[in-house]
């Protein structure tokens, strides 16, 4: 039997046993369906993870001194930073690009004082990296070249009973052990919806963490992707800039406790997805063996006549694949609509993530509450693989059945 023949054969059987097609193809768009709809779930959070970590200060790629990485040590500084800061914002998807170093200290106003990790920046490029400073809840943030000045967090604001223009004063040790002091004026308060959040923001001038540390330059240069896929080939881009003693990072390395979070979240939804597969697949190979069986005298007919047994096999895995496209079809008609309208409005999950008054954070990271699953180009392709996985999958004991059977045995009358 020639191919186009089996297809000819294959289709009209599909059409002769309609109503077992329907229930085929329903179960597998069933399945299939909820798979899709896994799946976006889980490129959504990887996509969140990755665009929280990136705007909440991490980045998507990082260059830091060699050593950093084991350390975390806020004294190293980067090599020709200023030369490397220019190339990297001449590479070409390279959102922005920023300069950070920090230094510890005591903040005072009065009679109270709190412990500061004073971050400088560059004031032209920080509020493009930094969500949680592209709104100043009170006052404004820093401008270019301006020194002297300092962007709280709340939480600092609270514990110092500071406000817009006040005066504190900043205590630190510098790279020799002699104690250095400056006034800092406020002129913004930021407030994120996270105490946790709020507490890592003290943003100064880079020169002025230079003058109070004693270490000029910076100690990171974060870098944001215009495109978040994109970043393997922006590392690959950047990667020939950087030389020792500087090394460059990506965000999973900056951050390894998202990391971790990210990897076992998808290793759960992957498990989801293998299971409702495996289910799917043994209701498919069910309904494929049972009109197997209902076929034998068919089988045996045919067998009876000169076809040999991959024709057979040929037969049941053609009428698997027709299967698969029409289940892929059906799945993408359910739940392209619905996971378009989840990816568009988003998904509240402030009420499980966090009380009305502190954001979640992880990290350091501040996550937003408003989450929106990944609908795209891929779930087209991927409902299509999922389908055929199923339904060809469960075919194949289902097709060495048919090829198996015997002619005498099946046309038999019992008596």
């Amino acid at each position: 039997m020639t191919r186009s023949v089996a297809m000819r054969y294959a289709l009209r059987s599909l059409r002769r046993n309609l109503r077992r097609s329907l229930v085929s193809v329903v179960g597998v768009a069933l399945g299939v369906g909820i798979g899709l709809v896994a799946l976006s779930w889980i490129r959504g959070e990887e996509t969140m993870t990755i665009n929280a970590a990136a705007g909440g200060g991490v980045g998507h790629l990082r260059i830091a001194p060699e050593g950093w990485l084991d350390r975390r040590e806020d004294a190293l500084r980067l090599e020709g930073w200023e030369a490397l800061l220019q190339d990297v914002r001449a590479i070409e998807g390279v959102a922005v690009a920023t300069p950070r170093s920090r230094v510890g200290g005591l903040l005072g106003l009065g009679t109270r004082s709190t412990h500061v990790t004073l971050t400088g920046v560059d004031a032209a490029t920080e509020q493009l990296a930094l969500r949680y400073v592209q709104e100043v809840t009170d006052g404004r943030y820093l401008e270019p070249d301006e020194r002297g000045v300092v962007v709280l967090g709340r939480t600092h604001a609270r514990r110092l009973g500071a406000e817009l223009d006040d005066e504190l004063v900043v205590t630190t040790v510098d790279a020799d052990g002699e104690m250095q002091s400056q006034l800092l004026i406020v002129v913004g308060i930021v407030q994120t919806g996270s105490r946790d959040v709020d507490a890592t923001i003290a943003h100064v001038a880079l020169a002025d963490v230079a003058l109070l540390s004693g270490r000029a330059g910076a100690a990171e240069i974060t870098i944001l992707a215009d495109d978040v896929y994109d970043r393997a080939a922006l590392q690959e881009r950047i990667a020939p800039l950087v030389s020792s003693p500087n090394k460059l990072l990506t965000w999973l390395q900056v951050s390894p406790e998202l990391a971790m979070g990210l990897e076992s979240d998808g290793a759960f939804l992957d498990m989801a997805v293998a299971i409702v597969l495996l289910v799917v697949l043994l209701g498919v190979a069910s309904a494929q063996l049972t009109g197997v069986l209902q076929r034998r005298k068919e089988f045996a007919v045919l067998a009876a006549i000169g076809m040999r047994g991959a024709s057979l096999v040929r037969i049941v895995l053609i009428e698997g694949v027709a299967l698969g496209v029409l289940s892929a079809c059906a799945a993408l008609a359910w739940t392209a609509p619905l996971v378009w309208r989840l990816d568009d409005v988003g998904v509240d999950l402030g009420s499980v993530m966090a009380s009305e008054d502190e954001g979640w954070a992880l990290g350091g990271v501040l996550f937003d509450p408003i989450f929106h699953p990944d609908f795209g180009p891929w779930m087209f392709p991927m409902a299509l693989l999922l389908a055929m996985i199923a339904t060809v999958t469960a075919s194949l004991y289902p097709a060495w059945f048919a090829a198996r059977t015997d002619p005498a045995n099946a046309l038999r009358v019992d008596r």
